[in-house]
């Protein structure tokens, strides 16, 4: 049957054709309306999900000052919500463990481990007091019905406190999600109190699970924005890291798994774990010897969840309607709301108040005239009515309406009892006391701004104690991973063949790597390569050097003596490498066919080595062997000819004798904001370093240590000294000897460097009173004043003059047995430093020699930082 006479017959049987695309469209937008309005998505008025509200409104039903069992909280909430019992479970739990509207009882799960809560009926909950306070208000609350018409339940709930940023908000919609995190409660006071007062302010996030943030890219909580979180991990001894506080979004459970996921996977190195958190965290991280306490903390950071990224994205319901608005613009609209409930509140208040002292009036005008005689002959209600009426129009000018007939019936319910024991005084004295209540309304109403500055100054008295901020605003360093990955792998090298790789076991070892390293590889012919680690890499035959390869290292320095081609003059160069493009041959040699590296090394400092070149016997070569010192070559791009060594044939170069480094030393900084050592200029300048400085720390505890200045190290404490060690430079320390009960002076130098000394007593009251590094330090005693003597004056000592220079271990001697109010550190006395031998730097010659006698032109630049 053909299409024609197939739609003739449906015409004729009078079929009819619908479309259902229409219908699945409509019914789509009402699931995705309803989802984003009625179950995930906030409003912007009280910060409550309807799920929340209701299960507000159903304690509020419920309270009388005892606890309820949550079984019958979510049984009464599911008159007013119709998802079942565990999505109002869910959703009061988590309201319970934000310890802000609810006061819980029995097990509520912990936010630390990740653990659940008990069943409904085995725990219990009633409304906070700051609930109680901010949350209701039936006066000024709109209603509507409930789903199913029987009760009714608020719109929203009048909350007068920015309740939405406090908690936070999480939820995913149909097209859209929410995610507002946490903020301090009392930052979000203060905070509110400077917009009233027409001030800035800066809002953000605090997180319960406190940690570290660093949330330079917040953006306000809008789109696009990122915070990043830590947890707070610290050093208890040289085999032991502890973590106390964790990232946000995480539990010690899932923090555990993700070290122990990356320990398998051998980026850390951990020998095990112990968990003893409880009210607080306490994660014991157990590591093998020889592991650095400092690399594996960046590694926990580089690898595991102990830092973690959050992405907020701040959606409201507005209008009926979802709103992409920052959280500056959320809590300015929650401060502007509250200041109209508390309008609403007062203008209702002072409705109340005056209806009061229009009663009042009349009932004083009513008995103290004695109008109620008048009612004696009236033999209808009507004329009982008109008789009062008549009898207060004389006495009615002074009141601020019309008197109605409510009025006047409510007067005629007063008992005769009353009316024969009415004081005229006490009256007065009310209606006197109303006045004043209505004026001072009045003022508030008038002064709106001032009495919702005082409203949330307030609420900072009445509830900020124990909620100051918890997770620390700190800026983070990147962490490269490479510089702290665990080597968990070895290095193989087949350097005939040139082949590279972790499989290539029976060949020669290399060193220890990562499976995220990349490889540097020098060839005879002059060639070179970086790669990543593999099983098994082609790289170039004759392979001479490889190493794990340093980013944007610059003091690594190759050096490296080559001949030109198969016949041509010997050259010699000095060179970083600083950036490459990954599995790239480069040629160091310009691409000269037959070029051969005759010496190579590579210098982990800079170091300048001495050679001895050895040449060919050629009848009119007179030197058959010379020296070449690389000190005197300077520093130069990797693509640079070199400067000439020979144009005679070279027979072999030997190293002759071990070089030191020709690098400047390194300036290094500190960061207090990140509290890192760098090489960037941020921060504080310690000094300028070479290889064996190190960095002198003294802690206020009167801990002193030295250390090699790494930048991957952690200062989590707060040293009163940081500075270039040097170790003829002697400490001046004055410190209170507890047990003895006076000041004592004491100067020393370091003798172990390797081992960390405590310079005060160990006694509990024992104290740091102050330290000095210079050479001739003073100090001014400032004496108390002893009533009944006379005042003694402020005395200088030299310390250098007071104490010779004792062992690190002696006491000291004791300073003064006069009572002192204060100690204060001088400039010191000015010291001639006595002049030691500094390593020598050398600058290439204008015009370089041959080391075979003949002139030569310096070929290639001086080093910069640009590779070509």
């Amino acid at each position: 049957m053909d299409a024609e006479n197939q739609f003739e017959q449906n015409t004729n049987h009078n079929e009819i054709l619908t479309k259902v695309t229409g219908m699945y469209k409509d019914w789509f937008l009402d699931y995705a309306s309803y989802v984003i309005l009625e179950r995930a998505v906030p409003s912007i008025e009280d910060g409550f999900k309807p799920v929340q509200r209701r299960i507000m409104h159903s304690m509020k039903d419920l309270d009388d000052g005892r606890y309820n069992k949550v079984a019958n909280i979510v049984g009464h909430t599911m008159q007013y919500h119709p998802h079942g019992d565990a999505s109002i479970g869910d959703a009061m739990v988590q309201i319970g463990q934000k310890d802000l509207l609810i006061d819980t009882q029995g097990n509520w799960g912990n936010i630390l481990t990740g653990d659940g809560a008990a069943a409904p009926r085995y725990i219990e909950a009633r409304l906070s007091k700051f609930a109680l306070d901010v949350v209701y208000n039936p006066k000024i609350t709109e209603w509507q019905a409930s789903y199913d018409g029987r009760k009714k339940e608020p719109i929203n709930l009048p909350v007068m406190f920015p309740l939405l940023l406090a908690q936070g908000a999480e939820g995913i919609a149909v097209g859209l999600s929410t995610k507002i995190l946490p903020h301090n409660f009392i930052e979000l006071i203060e905070a509110s109190i400077k917009h009233l007062q027409g001030k800035r302010f800066t809002l953000l996030p605090d997180f319960p699970t406190e940690g570290i943030m660093d949330a330079s890219n917040y953006n306000d909580g809008l789109r696009g924005g990122k915070v990043r979180v830590r947890a707070r991990i610290s050093q208890r001894d040289k085999n032991t890291l502890a973590i106390t506080e964790i990232p946000y979004g995480t539990t010690t459970s899932s923090l555990i798994d993700s070290i122990l996921k990356a320990n398998d996977k051998g980026k850390i190195k951990v020998k095990h774990i112990e968990d003893n958190t409880a009210a607080e965290v306490e994660i014991l991280i157990h590591l093998p010897n020889n592991i650095s306490p400092d690399k594996t903390i960046d590694a926990l950071y580089a690898f595991t969840n102990c830092e973690n990224s959050i992405s907020p994205l701040s959606c409201v319901i507005i209008d009926h309607k979802p709103h992409f608005i920052s959280v500056s613009e959320i809590l300015r609209r929650s401060t502007d709301n509250t200041k109209a409930l508390l309008k609403s509140d007062l203008e209702i208040q002072l409705n109340e108040l005056e209806e009061q002292w229009h009663f009042a009036s009349l009932e004083r005008i009513f008995i103290e005239n004695r109008i109620y005689r008048d009612i004696e002959e009236e033999e209808t209600w009507e004329g009982v009515i008109a008789a009062i009426d008549n009898g207060l129009k004389p006495h009615i000018k002074h009141l601020k309406r019309a008197v109605t007939v409510e009025d006047i019936t409510r007067l005629t319910e007063i008992r005769i009892k009353r009316i024969s024991k009415f004081d005229l005084d006490k009256a007065q004295q009310k209606i006197e006391a109303l006045e004043d209540q209505i004026a001072q309304i009045k003022h508030h109403l008038e002064n709106l701004i001032a009495y919702a500055i005082a409203y949330f100054q307030r609420l900072k008295k009445d509830y900020g104690k124990g909620k100051e901020r918890k997770t620390e605003i700190r800026p983070f360093e990147d962490i490269e991973a490479t510089k702290v990955v665990i080597r968990n792998t070895k290095l193989y090298v087949n350097r005939k063949e040139g082949f590279i790789g972790t499989s290539l076991k029976k060949d020669e070892y290399v060193t220890d790597c990562s499976d995220i390293d990349d490889i540097i590889c020098f060839m005879e012919d002059g060639t070179m390569m970086v790669t990543k680690v593999d099983t098994k890499t082609f790289v170039g035959k004759n392979i001479i050097h490889v190493a794990v390869f340093k980013k944007k290292d610059k003091r690594t320095i190759y050096n490296m003596i080559y001949r030109l081609g198969n016949r041509g003059n010997t050259y010699m160069k000095r060179f970083a490498i600083t950036a490459i493009t990954r599995d790239k041959l480069y040629s160091l040699t310009k691409e000269e066919k037959g070029s051969k590296v005759l010496y190579f090394s590579a210098n982990p400092n800079g170091e300048a080595e001495i050679v001895s070149v050895y040449l060919r016997q050629i009848n009119r070569v007179k030197r058959l062997k010379f020296d070449i010192d690389f000190a005197e070559l300077a520093i130069k791009g990797r693509s640079v000819k070199g400067n000439l060594v020979t144009k005679h044939p070279v027979k072999k170069v030997e190293l002759k004798e071990e070089g030191v480094s020709t690098l400047k030393p390194r300036k290094i900084w500190f960061d207090e904001a990140v509290r890192r050592l760098n090489t960037e200029a941020r921060g504080e300048l310690l000094g300028e370093f070479r290889g064996k400085d190190k960095l002198l720390l003294i802690t206020q505890d009167g801990i002193v240590k030295t250390i090699v200045p790494e930048m991957t190290l952690h200062f989590e404490d707060h040293y009163i000294i940081m500075e270039k060690w040097h170790p003829k430079k002697p400490i001046s320390a004055v410190y209170w000897e507890g047990e003895k009960e006076r000041y004592y002076v004491k100067r020393f130098l370091i003798e172990n460097p390797e081992k960390e000394e405590k310079i005060i007593t160990e006694h509990p009251k024992s104290q740091l009173e102050l330290v000095s590094t210079d050479y001739i330090p003073q100090i001014e005693l400032v004496y108390r004043k002893i009533r009944g003597k006379e005042q003694r004056e402020n005395e200088t000592i030299n310390l250098e003059e007071f104490i010779a220079i004792k062992g690190i271990k002696a006491q000291g001697n004791q300073l003064t047995t006069e009572s002192l109010n204060q100690i204060n550190l001088l400039a010191p006395l000015d010291y001639q430093e006595e002049e030691t031998e500094e390593e020598m730097y050398h600058e290439t010659p204008e015009k370089p020699q041959d080391f075979t006698g003949n002139s030569s032109e310096v070929q290639g630049s001086l080093f910069t930082d640009d590779e070509d």
